[in-house]
C-alpha cells in the first residue's frame, strides 16, 4: 500500500530585511521552519517574527 501524502508540509520563513540589506551587523539570514496547511492556505506565508541578525521584528516570507 502507498502512503498517504499529508496535508501538512514544512516550510522554511526568511527574513526579508536581511536578505535586501547588504551593509548589515553579521553575515548571515534569520530562517524559521513551520509547518503550514496546503488546502488553507495555497499561496507564500508571511509572518512577523524576531530576527536575530536584525535584532527587531521583521516580516519573514516563505522560500522554496
Amino acid at each position: 500500500m502507498a502512503a498517504k501524502k499529508g496535508v501538512r508540509i514544512i516550510i522554511t520563513l526568511e527574513c526579508t530585511e536581511c536578505r535586501s540589506n547588504s551593509n548589515k551587523r553579521s553575515a548571515g539570514v534569520s530562517r524559521y521552519t513551520t509547518t503550514k496547511n496546503r488546502r488553507n492556505t495555497t499561496g507564500r506565508m508571511e509572518i512577523k517574527k524576531f530576527c536575530t541578525h536584525c535584532n527587531a521584528h521583521t516580516v519573514h516570507k516563505e522560500i522554496k
